[in-house]
């Protein structure tokens, strides 16, 4: 699975998630390593460092600053989909791990 110079944006993400439509992600790589800057929405500056596992999902740690001003991090594994015309589509269940620890699901889409 390749990352890099992929564009992805955000099409699902439970109640208390801070990446909306609004978001945008752009992903690099090198190797195991996959980082990606992301802004949109409620989300004024976000980076996220992940590596690619033996089964090709991404473990990663992300933090961003919001709109309000704060500073949130949190942990994701994203699972990829490869679709029809051969865009990925990324599964992700993450958990904050600042504010409430809560935990949710999202999915961004490789934009064409």
């Amino acid at each position: 699975m390749q990352y890099d110079k992929k564009i992805f944006g955000s099409v699902a993400n439970t109640d208390n998630g801070e990446v909306s439509a609004a978001t945008t992600f752009w992903y690099h790589q090198e190797g195991e390593v996959v980082w990606a800057e992301y802004r949109g929405g409620s989300v004024v500056k976000g980076f996220l460092v992940a590596k690619v596992l033996t089964d090709g999902e991404l473990d990663m740690v992300y933090q961003h600053l919001n709109t309000d001003g704060d500073f949130r991090t949190g942990v994701c594994r994203s699972t990829p989909e490869i679709l029809p015309d051969g865009r990925i589509r990324l599964h992700e269940s993450w958990r904050w791990t600042n504010g409430d620890g809560s935990e949710g699901a999202s999915v961004i889409e490789e934009m064409a």
